[in-house]
């Protein structure tokens, strides 16, 4: 069973305020054309998209050079929802793996499309991210814009230390109770800080 985490990318898709619109137009139509295109104009943090280096640290890295097996592994799920801060639990330490991909469920991903979407989102807090770094997980997913707020310390934090941050999920509640799953989250192979990407998560059995 393959579960899509992934928001459809579509014209006027809802940006981080202050970002450029996401448009999308059928430029050339079969009637008239003899064949279809579309023209996409997107920025690499709009929709499902995944957070590299080089967006809020001094890495020169591109996104697509980080190696391939960064993007697929394990997945762990946390339910934190109706938490304004996600924090610290002795429980995580069992239930988080070296090498993971940890997917958190704040079940925020239902506001997408309102403005209080990027505006009332819950945070991470220092000490759960410190447990993510002690963990060496490769990444952490979320039903949110952002682990964090101005002056966005939990992103630089979690760049310095080789984890990357998969930003605006849908359906993670799909995944409750779901013992098992593995998560493949590729970018575009592309020339940037960050990409947008198709999220997915395969169950077992």
């Amino acid at each position: 069973m393959i579960i899509d985490l992934t928001h459809t990318i579509q014209d006027r898709l809802p940006v981080f305020p202050g970002d450029e619109e996401t448009t999308l137009q059928h430029s050339k139509v079969f009637q008239n054309d003899h064949y279809s295109n579309h023209q996409l104009n997107i920025n690499m943090h709009a929709g499902t998209h995944i957070d590299g280096p080089m967006h809020l640290t001094d890495s020169n890295t591109y996104l697509n050079e980080i190696p391939l097996e960064t993007f697929i592994g394990e997945g762990c799920l946390l339910d934190v929802s109706n938490q304004t801060e996600i924090m610290y639990k002795s429980e995580y330490e069992d239930l988080i793996k070296p090498n993971q991909i940890v997917i958190l469920h704040t079940g925020h991903s239902k506001h997408f499309g309102e403005p209080l979407y990027f505006t009332d989102y819950p945070v991470i807090t220092m000490d759960f991210a410190e447990l993510l770094v002690r963990k060496q997980v490769k990444m952490i997913g979320l039903d949110t814009p952002s682990p964090d707020r101005y002056p966005y310390e939990i992103h630089k934090f979690l760049f310095n230390n080789n984890i990357l941050i998969i930003e605006n999920l849908t359906n993670v509640e799909q995944l409750l109770n779901k013992k098992s799953f593995e998560i493949i989250a590729l970018p575009l192979s592309i020339k940037a800080d960050s990409s947008v990407a198709r999220v997915i998560a395969r169950l077992e059995g």
